[in-house]
């Protein structure tokens, strides 16, 4: 049994949360085998198990990232549906001004590409196999999909991605498009088998890697630079730009669309998609410490496209792609849980831990609305 201590925390903090919001029972228990504590009426949705006092000191600090950290370590684990103990985080703070102002010190230190370029490569610098673990199989992709059905196999969301991609873009074969963010190779290797030439920009060393070796070995009309986009010089402007998931990562929209202006020809068009929030930079703790440090930020719409109007860009559609992004996330969870042992042998326990917590906790965002996603278009005239 939780210690009476705890117990009565938790308690007095989930009759607070759950005053005015439908309640949610849950289970707290210690891994001695004693019968666990309910907290609520009904069937716990979960059950937070206890393997160390340092969990359970955690827990009684209502410490949001705390309790991330015991997870990650292991003296705390989720029972049940994880997704669902994850859209009743807000229950738990996390206020920690210090870790905040720590984002940022490092980019004025060292400047912002060099301090993009360390803070990207901290994610996507993983072996490209163990993100091949949870990505779809047809095109490896790291954004959202485009569903038409919640049912439908990712890999097909993926491939109506693409097409939905390139169709904006108003290119035709032997046209040259410029890719800000490579990734796996999704949209690069998509648009080059259709007779399209694409130079993909990276910060990755891994992806680099990865990526070189793809268009050589297909021999695709596709290149790879590794080169932060606000430090690029093209030796040409481009018949248009596509960015998947990459604003997050370029938080001065000001700064980028004047790069996009000199990149792209007129007439030439952008495409763009992005997780959302309402106010920018409002991270959680453990987000920016483990999962991308630094100074990214989920986009802002609103202030995007206060620069949009500001820039020689016309706005030529909006989409929201919230649900789109729930449901590519759940099923990168799933994949992942289902590579679980896999994983753990190749790769270790906590780095299974912290993307297990990243995808269902990015999917229980989206369904709950905390996090939005868009993708739209931009014409230069």
């Amino acid at each position: 049994m939780a210690s009476v201590d705890l117990a009565r925390t938790l308690d007095r903090r989930y009759q607070t949360y759950f005053a005015q919001r439908a309640a949610v029972p849950f289970a707290v228990r210690n891994g001695d085998g004693a019968p666990p504590r309910v907290l609520g009426v009904g069937d716990p949705a979960f059950t937070i198990v206890i393997s160390d006092p340092r969990g359970a000191k955690a827990l009684a600090g209502l410490d949001q990232f705390q309790i991330g950290v015991s997870y990650l370590r292991g003296w705390l684990d989720i029972e049940g549906d994880l997704m669902a103990a994850l859209k009743v985080r807000g229950m738990f703070h996390d206020r920690h001004p210090i870790a905040w102002l720590a984002r940022f010190a490092p980019a004025l230190r060292m400047g912002g590409a060099e301090h993009d370029r360390r803070a990207i490569s901290s994610h996507y610098d993983n072996e490209s196999e163990f993100f091949l673990t949870f990505m779809d199989s047809r095109h490896r992709c790291y954004t959202q999909g485009v569903f038409a059905r919640d049912d439908e196999p990712l890999e097909d969301a993926m491939t109506r991605k693409m097409e939905l991609a390139l169709d904006a873009l108003k290119v035709s074969p032997g046209d040259h498009i410029l890719e800000v963010g490579g990734g796996w190779g999704a949209f690069a290797e998509f648009a080059a088998r259709r007779g399209v030439h694409v130079t993909t920009l990276t910060l990755a060393e891994e992806s680099e890697r990865y990526l070189s070796d793809l268009f050589a070995r297909e021999q695709l009309p596709a290149t790879v630079v590794r080169r932060h986009l606000l430090r690029y010089e093209a030796p040409r402007r481009y018949d248009a730009i596509v960015n998947m998931g990459v604003t997050e990562h370029l938080p001065n929209y000001a700064a980028t669309l004047r790069k996009y202006a000199e990149l792209v020809k007129p007439g030439g068009h952008v495409y763009l998609d992005a997780l959302a929030m309402r106010a920018k930079h409002r991270v959680s703790t453990f987000m920016s410490r483990y999962i991308y440090p630094g100074k990214s930020s989920p986009l802002v719409l609103h202030a995007y496209l206060r620069q949009v109007a500001r820039s020689p860009f016309e706005l030529i559609s909006v989409d929201d792609d919230r649900h789109n992004y729930h449901l590519t996330c759940a099923e990168w969870a799933r994949r992942l849980d289902a590579a679980r042992e896999d994983v753990v042998r190749r790769w270790g326990d906590p780095l299974y831990r912290r993307f297990r917590l990243f995808l269902w906790g990015s999917a229980a965002s989206f369904d709950t609305g905390l996090v939005q996603a868009y993708r739209w278009v931009l014409r230069r005239p």
